[in-house]
């Protein structure tokens, strides 16, 4: 399978078909036992430090920090990434206001809801302008405010040159967005 820049794939299966353990093995979380993975040119096994530099991985239960605030983590996300910190800055400041989770931002993540932990676990994914996406089930618990917001934005990114490697085991959302 070959997934050109700006393409946004949709991976549909059933719940227990393997969508989880195949993004696993694209984010070089779990090695295949046949075949390799290359991302952006990278072998995510031998190449790994260069392909998880282009690519961002959002898995389906959204993680944070519990005693960091919204703005905590996404500074540490960041620094990992080696962005200067006044764009660093504007970025977050960016990405905030896209996510319109600006009056949320500074309270520590044990308090948000689903939906709030994917914003910003989203706009962490977005930070450091990744070349390749990989996002399991996105929309899963997310209102649907939230969840158009989160297709838009995908929308967005597949046009501006971002691949979008998207598990789904609803097929509706398959046919909206890929």
């Amino acid at each position: 399978l070959e997934i050109p820049g700006g393409e946004l794939f949709a991976f549909l299966g059933p719940n227990g078909a393997g969508k989880t353990t195949t993004i696993k093995m694209i984010a070089g979380l779990l090695r295949p036992t046949r075949g390799g993975i290359t991302v952006c040119g990278f072998d995510v096994q031998r190449d790994y430090i260069e392909a998880k530099r282009r690519m961002a991985y959002v898995p389906d239960q959204p993680y944070l920090y519990d005693k960091l605030s919204g703005t905590e983590f996404l500074e540490f996300v960041g620094e990992m990434y080696g962005i200067p910190r006044e764009e660093r800055r504007q970025e977050i400041a960016r990405l905030a206001e896209l996510f319109d989770m600006e009056s949320y931002l500074d309270l520590l993540t044990e308090s948000y809801s689903h939906g709030m932990k994917q914003r910003v676990v989203l706009a962490g994914t977005l930070l450091h302008k990744p070349k390749v996406i990989v996002v399991d089930e996105p929309l899963v618990g997310l209102d649907p405010h939230t969840a158009r917001l989160v297709k838009g934005i995908f929308k967005d990114q597949a046009k501006s040159g971002t691949t979008i490697f998207m598990s789904t085991h609803v097929i509706s959302i398959a046919e909206e967005v890929a």
